[in-house]
């Protein structure tokens, strides 16, 4: 799965993903940027 990193500004694929529940109940998926090892976050289901 693809997500935005912030810090490189670039869609890069989302290392060690992993689907949690936001606080009002949305699904996501949060992982790594396998570049730079910064938090990387994407709404919605996997």
């Amino acid at each position: 799965m693809q997500g935005y990193c912030v810090k490189c500004r670039a869609k890069r694929e989302i290392r060690n993903p992993r689907n949690i529940v936001m606080k009002n109940g949305r699904p996501a998926t949060q992982g790594t940027c396998p570049i730079c090892g910064t938090k990387m976050f994407r709404i919605g289901k996997a």
